[in-house]
């Protein structure tokens, strides 16, 4: 909701609930009604914080505007506001003759609900604009003084924290090149205590996969603000005369009934402007070699594998690292991205006809942006590795970045990528980035050389499915998430982790698109133990995968396995399309997660145990967001294959209970041994 200031700069008077259409009379009220005063040694006339806050308006937060050129020190003034409005979109417009600059403000409200905010900055003047930063922000109300966001590192990403919120500024920076492990993903503030279920939130996103800052600012003035900005190197953006800089989009999202309603936007934002291939439901089941072979490549191993793989309703095998020329470990290869003939001598052609033969489609590992130095590529080519000095920058998992700012590596390396897809019948891309972007000249360039990379592939292969991996969850966001298919959110595939990691994950990715494998009974980068209950419960209610080695099962665990993927075709639509449900169990150990159908007809929840309950029985379990009108039928549909010696939840919870019954009052599930989970069905019985 935008009024002018009496200096004729926008005001967002209100940004949340829905409060209806208001008329102009009701506009221009509810603009006087909440007017700032004017304190004792303060401007002598009152100052608004407009869209674009500046300290030459007498703001002294963080500016929204930071720019400068070579012989002159001014701070930025915008005048001659204007706005025009169309459907869902204001566009608001001013520029600064001084500076020599222009600048243009649009505020987008989706059909999801969603606020999206972006500046475009035009040079008017002859000479170079730098560009030091270009923020978006948004008011929050003052009933927000809790905030919440997510920290983390390799294997243990999407770790929350939450704090009061009070005077100053709490800002999160990420200059990994890419999202970063540690990524916010979500800047989150809202009423004290508010949940994935409860409470008032106002949350913001850059959507943006390199550098970028994410901040929540209370000045002693009495402005809340929350906003973003991809961060931009010293000189990384300097303008030419008549050129433009455009930011990020900024995604804003409110919600009046916890996390859960800001997931419900989002989710269905992601889902409305996906690229065609994910709008299926039927995500296929796929197994991936890594944990299985590493770099232990034969065609006789790989066609068993997956030969069992299809077997237990495995519906797509995806070869990961070690195919191509030369790369029999981690330390060289990379850059070289043709077939090696050594391992594969007539090419990869008889492993995808054996496994399309099976039933299966094919994918393959690639990591388009990374060299190893041992390579042929940066021996013919060293001036295409990415660095700021004559020095190359610190090695990590022994690798440098391919420059794609070089027009000629750029196209290399694209033609590779169609080289392969043009030869091979390939559904599936895993594509991997196993480094942060340090000691760069800056990572603007790369990161939108990334996305034209993906973007021109998709272009040439409308069909092709592209996962992005990043050592895990490393690159995760809403620019990313608009060109692939799906996101691996972790290295680990330690259950216990994992729950936590995919619950926070799905705060912006939605269930479908969360790579989620059930793995060997020890996890490779914990070296924890589970039983295959808790493993597979956990990758149930996301993209269901398999990394462990099937030909090592018994046929025992063969059934298990087969069961459990079949129970995950039974729900995957449900997955695909339904509100995503967390409820927030009082017990640490309990994690709760559920999906219900659009229509309310239909839910699955998996209750999982990552530890001791607090007490001897298990608190309530609430079976939220059903209809509180409708009546269901209640099953256990837990693959167990038999209870565990310390499992003693045998009860039978079949019923038929009202929505409401299972969304407030709940169930129990009797006394349950740590590291098991059960996974529940409930269905309208009209």
């Amino acid at each position: 909701m935008l009024t002018p200031s009496d200096m004729g700069e926008p005001v967002v008077q209100h940004w949340g609930r829905a409060l209806g259409d208001l008329t102009a009379d009701e506009l221009a009220s509810l603009a006087r009604v909440r007017a700032p005063g004017v304190p004792h040694s303060a401007l002598d006339d009152p100052r608004h914080t407009g869209l674009v806050p500046l300290s030459s308006s007498g703001f002294t937060g963080t500016p929204m505007l930071e720019l400068g050129r070579a012989g002159l020190v001014a701070p930025v003034r915008l005048d001659g506001w204007a706005c025009t409005v169309s459907g869902d979109t204001v566009e608001c417009t001013a520029s600064d003759a001084t500076l020599g600059a222009d600048v243009r403000v649009e505020l987008d409200l989706t059909a999801d609900g969603l606020l999206r905010s972006r500046t475009s900055l035009t040079n008017t003047g002859d000479d170079g604009l730098r560009v030091a930063a270009v923020r978006a922000v948004l008011p929050v109300p003052h009933q927000a003084t809790e905030l919440l966001d997510l920290t983390g590192r390799w294997i243990a990403e999407r770790v929350p924290q939450r704090l009061p919120w009070r005077q100053g500024s709490w800002q999160r920076t990420s200059r990994h090149g890419r999202t970063g492990h540690d990524a916010t993903l979500l800047l989150s503030v809202g009423t004290p205590g508010f949940g994935f279920r409860t409470g008032e939130v106002w949350a913001v996103h850059v959507a943006w996969s390199g550098d970028q800052t994410t901040y929540a600012e209370r000045t002693a003035e009495g402005e809340s603000l929350i906003g973003g900005a991809e961060l931009l190197a010293t000189g990384e953006v300097v303008l030419g005369g008549g050129e433009t800089y455009e930011s990020p989009w900024l995604v804003g999202a409110w919600s009046g009934v916890g996390l859960d309603g800001i997931s419900a936007r989002l989710h269905s934002y992601v889902r409305r402007t996906t690229p065609q291939p994910r709008r299926s439901a039927e995500r296929k089941v796929l197994v991936n070699t890594w944990e299985a072979v590493y770099f232990d490549h034969d065609l006789t191993g790989l066609t068993g594998l997956a030969e069992v793989a299809a077997e237990v309703g495995v519906e797509r095998f995806v070869l990961d690292d070690g195919w191509f020329h030369g790369r029999r470990d981690d330390r060289r290869g990379l850059g070289d991205w043709t077939v090696d003939r050594e391992v594969w001598p007539e090419g990869l052609q008889p492993l995808i006809d054996r496994v399309q033969a099976l039933g299966l489609d094919f994918g393959l590992w690639v990591e388009p942006e990374m060299v190893n130095v041992d390579s042929d590529l940066v021996r013919a080519h060293p001036d295409w590795v990415l660095a700021a000095h004559d020095a190359l920058p610190p090695s990590w998992r022994h690798q440098q970045l391919l420059d794609l700012s070089v027009p000629a590596a750029y196209d290399h390396v694209r033609a590779a990528l169609l080289a392969l897809l043009d030869e091979y019948d390939i559904a599936y891309l895993k594509w991997d980035h196993n480094r942060d972007l340090i000691a760069a000249p800056g990572t603007r360039a790369q990161t939108l050389a990334f996305y034209r990379l993906l973007d021109e592939l998709r272009a040439a292969h409308p069909t092709l499915e592209i996962e992005s991996c990043a050592s895990g969850g490393g690159r995760i966001d809403l620019g990313v998430l608009a060109r692939t298919d799906r996101v691996w959110p972790s290295d680990t595939i330690d259950a216990v982790e994992r729950q936590r990691i995919n619950r926070w994950t799905m705060l912006i990715v939605p269930p479908e698109m969360t790579g989620n494998h059930l793995g060997g009974p020890t996890a490779h980068t914990t070296g924890r133990t589970h039983r295959l209950e808790l493993r597979a419960a956990t990758a149930l209610l996301g993209h269901f995968g398999i990394e462990w080695d099937l030909r090592t099962l018994t046929t025992a665990e063969r059934a298990q396995v087969r069961a459990w993927v079949e129970l995950h075709k039974r729900l995957r639509e449900v997955v695909a399309t339904g509100r995503l449900v967390r409820s927030d169990h009082p017990d640490p150990a309990a994690v709760v997660t559920g999906v219900v159908s659009t229509d309310g007809s239909e839910g699955w929840y998996v209750v999982a145990l990552t530890g001791l309950t607090a007490t001897q029985h298990l608190a309530p379990v609430l079976l939220e967001g059903l209809d509180h009108g409708r009546r269901y039928r209640l099953t256990d549909e837990t693959p167990t294959h038999g209870q565990h010696e310390l499992d003693l939840a045998t009860r039978d919870l079949a019923a038929v209970l009202p929505g409401d019954v299972l969304g407030r009052v709940g169930i129990r599930l009797g006394i349950t041994a740590p590291e098991t989970a059960r996974v529940l069905h409930v269905r309208a019985h009209d």
